[in-house]
């Protein structure tokens, strides 16, 4: 193992991730060093009952950090402030909210009473009613944002429709899609949910000709692979978005893209997307809050503020794996929005430890490196 002899903060982002092991320590403990001030690296691997344990007690890992809803600091408790946010309070509930459900209330009832007879009675003219369902479905998402009072700054020429593309994107809800379809009819490839989303899915969505998928289901894979290779070639097809980490991420970090976006032998297209957390995060935690409950959330803050940037598009370089090829496309949308790049496989998401047995590890680990430092 080689470990550098200067470890001076080259980077000043690595020492704020860095945790603190004295935080982990029982009250009043502390790391005692060396008579002659330095401690060794052989006193921390030395360790003979915690060392196998040592990878599972990751202390205040960076994954889990990318998918931690960060809330914001509380500013209203003193006696002057408290007033003005009840007052906020009120206005958002009783006057924004109410606004709001009316014009999605709206915006629903202009899609259904369009979209119903397009779908249905111009079947036999396929061009004409796919152009009008794209259109419909960027006049509904158009509603959605403003039931957020969205404000979005578009960077960049507007996407168009052209054969071997491919749009690929960082991604932090299920509202990146709907931010990006109402300038564009994406056809997205998208995991398959239950209740209205998936009824949604199954019925409006399919006709842009988006591709879903289960994650659980291995051969949905192939499935998939060869839908995406034949939608990419068809130069009548809505153009193709794609969102390589594969599941949402807090919008401080990038986890690693997924390879197949990037060997199907077409341009690809990065997307940017950052949020100004000033009035809401729009991180959506699928494991503790439903897509519903999100939506509330957004319509009942003030407003959501974000940035997209359509960036140049990218080809595969001679000699370039589909791997590098997707990581150097992820390190162009990561500076563009200001991301920090971490090496991690958003799929762990799905099977990592419970918090409190890892806080436990994290403990155990703690207390055994304090007692081999005090036996020295």
């Amino acid at each position: 193992m080689n470990v550098p002899g200067n470890l001076n903060s080259s980077s000043s982002e690595l020492d704020l991730d860095r945790p603190n092991l004295e935080d982990y320590l029982p009250s009043g403990a502390s790391i005692q060093q060396e008579p002659d001030g330095k401690l060794h690296l052989r006193d921390l691997l030395d360790i003979s009952p915690a060392l196998s344990e040592a990878a599972g007690a990751i202390i205040d890992d960076s994954f889990t950090r990318c998918f931690k809803s960060n809330p914001p600091e509380p500013w209203n408790w003193n006696v002057y402030l408290f007033p003005l946010w009840c007052f906020g309070v009120a206005i958002r509930y009783f006057v924004l909210f109410p606004l709001r459900v009316l014009v999605l209330t709206i915006g629903w009832i202009i899609f259904l009473s369009a979209f119903i007879p397009v779908h249905l009675l111009l079947k036999g003219h396929d061009k004409l009613r796919k152009y009008l369902e794209r259109c419909l479905v960027e006049l509904i998402c158009s509603f959605f944002v403003a039931s957020w009072t969205g404000v979005v700054k578009y960077h960049g020429p507007r996407p168009s429709m052209r054969p071997k593309q491919v749009f690929v994107a960082n991604h932090t809800s299920m509202i990146d899609f709907i931010i990006l379809e109402q300038m564009t009819a994406f056809a997205v490839i998208m995991q398959k949910h239950p209740g209205w989303v998936g009824l949604l899915q199954k019925t409006i969505l399919e006709s842009v000709g988006c591709i879903w998928f289960n994650r659980a289901e291995a051969k949905d894979r192939e499935i998939v692979a060869k839908k995406l290779r034949d939608h990419v070639v068809g130069p009548d097809n809505n153009p193709l978005l794609i969102f390589p980490e594969g599941t949402c991420v807090n919008n401080h970090y990038t986890v690693m893209f997924k390879k197949g976006a990037f060997e199907l032998g077409c341009s690809v297209c990065p997307v940017a997307i950052k949020y100004n957390k000033i009035f809401v995060d729009a991180f959506w935690n699928s494991r503790k809050q439903s897509f519903t409950m999100h939506l509330l959330q957004l319509m009942t803050s003030w407003a959501v503020v974000c940035d997209v940037w359509y960036l140049e598009p990218e080809n595969i370089r001679p000699g370039e794996t589909p791997i590098e090829f997707a990581e150097r496309v992820r390190e162009i949308i990561s500076v563009r929005a200001g991301l920090k790049m971490v090496p991690w496989d958003g799929y762990l998401k799905y099977s990592r430890p419970s918090p409190k047995h890892r806080e436990r590890k994290q403990q155990s680990f703690a207390e055994s490196m304090l007692r081999r430092l005090e036996e020295k």
